[in-house]
C-alpha cells in the first residue's frame, strides 16, 4: 500500500473510532428523563449531538425528524470555536447538514444526514399516494444534488446541472422539489436556494412563539430568575418543543444565562 493511501485509510479508521466512541457515550448518556442540569455541557460537539437527538421532543401532528440548533450546541460545549471546528468537519464527512432557518439571522438548524434522508423520503410516500407525477426528482436530488453539494444554499443553475445527471429536468421537477419543502427561494436572489427540511414549518413557528412564552415567563419574576430544576418542569402553551429544548437554545444564544448555587443552576434573563 501507498504511504498516501495508508495514512488516508488511518484517519478515515480514527474518524470512524471517534464516531463509535461518541455513539457509545451518547447511547449511555442519552436517557430523554435526566434532567437538563445534568446534562447541560460535554466536551464533544458530536457527543453533544448524539444526546440531543435522543433527547428530541415527541411532537405530535408532525412528522419530524430529530434535529439540533446551533445555538443549543453553544450552550453545551462551552468553546464555540470548537463546535463551529467540529461541525464543519462533520459537515464535510456528509455526517451532518447544516440548514439557515428563517426564525432569524443566526439561527442554524443541524440535522444528521441519515434523518434527512428519511424526512425527504416521507414526503416522497405521502405524494406516491397521492400519485404524483415527476417524483424521480427527489430520486436524483438525494443521489446527485444532497451528495456533491454540502453548503447550506445551491443557485438554479448549479441545481439544475446536478439534477441533470439523473435524467432530463423540467421546471416541474424543480417546482416539485420546493413544493415539497426540501428547497426555499431566497427572498434576495430568486435564482439562489436554501436546503430545508420538510415539514418543519409549524415547528419553527413554534420556536418563535416558545422563545417569547420563557422570556415573558421569567421577565415576570422579581428576580427575572427560576431554579433551572423547577422551570424544567413546567410545559409551555405555545410551542410544541419541550422547555429543555427552548432553555439549551435561549442559553447558548446568549439571551438566559446560568449562575450555580448552593442549591442547583439558576437561570435568569441576561441585561442587554
Amino acid at each position: 500500500m501507498a504511504p498516501g493511501r495508508g495514512r488516508k485509510r488511518k484517519l478515515e479508521d480514527d474518524e470512524e473510532g471517534e464516531a463509535a466512541t461518541a455513539a457509545a457515550a451518547a447511547s449511555s448518556s442519552s436517557d430523554p428523563a435526566e434532567s437538563l442540569e445534568q446534562s447541560l455541557t460535554f466536551s464533544d460537539t458530536l457527543v453533544a449531538l448524539q444526546i440531543m437527538r435522543a433527547q428530541f421532543p415527541r411532537i405530535d401532528k408532525v412528522s419530524i425528524k430529530p434535529f439540533i440548533l446551533r445555538s443549543q450546541l453553544y450552550s453545551s460545549v462551552m468553546d464555540r470555536t470548537q463546535v463551529d471546528r467540529e461541525l464543519e468537519s462533520l459537515r464535510r464527512a456528509k455526517t451532518l447538514r447544516i440548514f439557515k432557518l428563517s426564525t432569524g439571522q443566526d439561527d442554524h438548524a443541524v440535522m444528521f444526514l441519515d434523518d434527512y434522508i428519511n424526512q425527504i423520503d416521507s414526503v416522497v410516500k405521502k405524494k406516491e399516494e397521492k400519485k404524483l407525477p415527476n417524483l424521480e426528482a427527489f430520486d436524483w436530488f438525494k443521489m446527485h444534488v444532497i451528495d456533491t453539494r454540502l453548503e447550506p444554499n445551491i443557485s438554479h443553475e448549479e441545481l439544475c446541472s446536478l439534477l441533470s445527471l439523473g435524467g432530463k429536468v423540467k421546471d416541474q421537477h424543480v417546482s416539485l422539489l420546493i413544493n415539497g419543502g426540501v428547497l426555499i427561494r431566497q427572498l434576495i436572489d430568486p435564482d439562489m436556494y436554501w436546503f430545508a427540511i420538510p415539514s418543519i414549518g409549524s415547528v419553527l413557528k413554534g420556536l418563535s412563539q416558545g422563545r417569547k412564552e420563557l422570556l415573558g415567563l421569567l421577565s415576570r419574576k422579581k428576580y427575572k430568575e427560576m431554579m433551572m430544576a423547577t422551570l424544567e418542569k413546567k410545559r409551555l402553551r405555545l410551542s410544541p418543543l419541550d422547555m429543555r429544548f427552548h432553555l439549551r437554545d435561549l442559553i447558548g444564544s446568549g439571551h438566559l444565562k446560568t449562575i450555580s448555587t448552593p442549591t442547583g443552576l439558576v437561570v435568569r434573563v441576561s441585561k442587554d
